[in-house]
């Protein structure tokens, strides 16, 4: 496991969140995300895994991939109405599919 990719990986994807999360806050009404919120949450998830995976360099589909599985048991926060805390456990397993299926990207020939 790659211990700097483990914090990187988590920071930047919660930070990168966190952001995203803010501006489409300020920018759209609440009902948008009563309405829309099952497609805006996870593509903006999913579009922040990409990011993390451009600024980290690793490898992009895999890293999409492995945000999308993370993000799966968050469902159940939301459910539940934690949906903060399901976005605090899909990053912690998130960062550890960085960790440990991607380490750093092979050097390009």
């Amino acid at each position: 496991m790659n211990r700097t990719i483990l914090w990187k990986s988590a920071l930047v994807q919660l930070l990168a969140v966190a952001a995203v999360s803010t501006v489409l806050g300020l920018l759209l009404p609440t009902s948008f995300f009563e309405s829309w919120g099952w497609l805006s949450g996870p593509t903006a998830w999913l579009a922040c895994s990409a990011f993390t995976a451009r600024v980290l360099r690793l490898e992009l589909l895999r890293t999409v991939f492995g945000a999308a599985l993370a993000g799966l048991p968050s469902v159940i926060f939301v459910v539940i109405g934690l949906h903060w805390l399901g976005a605090l456990f899909a990053a912690a397993l998130f960062a550890l599919w960085c960790a440990t299926r991607l380490g750093e990207r092979p050097a390009e020939a």
